[in-house]
């Protein structure tokens, strides 16, 4: 589904340069569970963005379900982002002044997505996360839990193949971490690929596969 072929990712700092991935060569099957472990600093959250669409290799070819992305204009990389894939945050990036079905409509109203198929469907996913009674909430009355929850059927509402999830227990107390990990287990089962970031070791048990970097080197999956 997901090929990186000998990926690297340079940033220009001043008159620097930082290369924050080097010759990343990587393949991840539809219906994984992958988790992405590594030190601070090891280019786990920049290969995440890549695999997510959310940046640009500055070397080599990333190809998503056999199309080759890696050049791909922003609109295009727009499109795909919007309707394939769905996007989990350790912030959670929930809008403030809107409620939880309000945010959960959003990538929707991006996909022009009629008004009442949009509340049709944001109910629906936010049952799926057990958040049906906490739908007319906003962000600042919800628990980091309830809050993460929300993220999450925003992320799914739009029926994505592929959900990245960038630490997303690690504003969390150890019962909303249990229960997160088991919703994206339910994902997982559910036939969606799967790849999230970690630096908690008691969640990497639950993947299928760890990917583990070390100074912008894979040097294990």
């Amino acid at each position: 589904m997901l090929e990186l072929q000998d990926v690297s990712k340079v940033y220009q700092r001043n008159n620097d340069a930082l290369a924050a991935l080097s010759h990343i060569n990587l393949f991840i099957q539809q219906g994984e569970f992958l988790a992405i472990t590594g030190p601070s600093g090891s280019g786990k959250s920049t290969l995440l963005s890549i695999l997510g669409c959310l940046d640009n290799p500055s070397a080599g070819r990333y190809l998503f379900a056999g199309n080759d992305i890696s050049d791909l204009p922003e609109d295009t990389l727009a499109n795909v982002r919007n309707h394939q894939i769905g996007y989990v945050f350790q912030s959670y990036n929930l809008i403030p002044r809107y409620t939880a079905l309000a945010n959960v409509q959003l990538p929707m109203v991006y996909a022009g997505v009629s008004s009442e198929l949009r509340e049709k469907r944001a109910k629906l996913a936010l049952k799926a996360v057990n958040m049906s009674d906490r739908m007319s909430h906003k962000p600042s009355e919800l628990s980091g839990g309830q809050q993460q929850r929300v993220a999450i059927a925003r992320a799914i509402v739009n029926n994505p193949s592929l959900i990245i999830a960038d630490e997303p227990t690690g504003s969390l107390d150890e019962k909303s971490t249990e229960e997160i990990i088991h919703l994206f287990q339910q994902l997982h089962q559910a036939g969606k690929t799967i790849i999230f970031v970690t630096h908690n070791m008691d969640l990497l048990p639950y993947a299928t596969r760890i990917i583990e970097l070390q100074s912008g080197k894979i040097t294990k999956q």
